[in-house]
């Protein structure tokens, strides 16, 4: 599919959402697939980690979204070998003044359509919220990605964001589905992460990646650096665990076709 749109979502903070949103696009962008990654978060993490000062904007998400511009004015390419459309700080203001737009679930969705034909994929790294953001991420979306670490209140977030995605599907958006559920920050020798991972393997079956991202410091270090992990240390088991997942992502859509 041309133009594969993927939401990488999840409400419940520090799951690696922004982590998965830069490793996986580095490493699609490695396989020769072009990519392109929305940074729809307003802390802007994605933006930073890929390189770009977000305090040094022309163009942002929130420009696309609230004012209309179009998507190629905002795009940067980046070191680690993607597209960028960057966010900052303006885009907690877009939360509000969304409310009373038309068409507001679906702002996002018209503004990628128009670039959605040069990019092999296009990745969302949504907020930590289940917000009129997210809500754009996802009608805009074919599928949702969704990281998440093996602990405790784990599973309870993840029933929120199941319930959202069904009534987006109800909704909004009727294709949407989830396209896998990602064990991320995984210690092998926790019992509560091996426990809780054969719960999501008994409940989600062949929606639960086979690849696990494991706790690394590599991957904590190479945002401070403005890069992808891959580019940063190639060698690391967290480089390793992305190229892996973006494997597994091209063998599951080749397996469709």
């Amino acid at each position: 599919m041309k133009g594969k749109v993927l939401a990488i979502a999840n409400q419940k903070g520090g799951v690696g959402k922004t982590t998965t949103s830069i490793n996986l696009a580095a490493s699609l962008a490695r396989t020769r697939r072009r990519v392109l990654l929305v940074d729809l978060d307003p802390q802007g993490n994605a933006t930073m980690g890929s390189g770009v000062n977000k305090d040094e904007l022309q163009a942002s998400t929130y420009s696309v979204v609230i004012d209309n511009d179009p998507i190629e004015t905002a795009v940067v390419t980046v070191e680690s070998g993607y597209d960028l459309v960057p966010s900052n700080a303006s885009l907690s203001g877009a939360e509000v003044e969304l409310i009373g737009m038309e068409n507001r679930e679906r702002r996002l969705r018209a503004a990628i359509a128009s670039v959605r034909e040069k990019y092999d994929y296009v990745l969302i790294d949504c907020p930590p919220a289940l917000n009129l953001l997210t809500v754009n991420a996802l009608v805009a979306a074919n599928s949702v990605i969704i990281p998440m670490q093996c602990e405790y209140y784990a599973l309870e977030g993840l029933t929120a964001l199941l319930n959202t995605i069904r009534r987006i599907r109800e909704g909004l958006n009727p294709l949407l589905e989830i396209e896998g559920l990602l064990r991320t920050m995984y210690d092998p020798r926790n019992k509560l992460d091996n426990e809780v991972s054969a719960q999501l393997k008994r409940h989600f079956g062949d929606k639960l990646y086979r690849t696990i991202i494991p706790r690394n410091v590599r991957l904590a270090e190479a945002p401070s650096y403005g890069k992808a992990v891959i580019a940063y240390d190639m060698q690391s088991k967290g480089a390793q665990a992305y190229l892996a997942l973006a494997g597994e992502i091209l063998r599951r859509e080749e397996a469709v076709a």
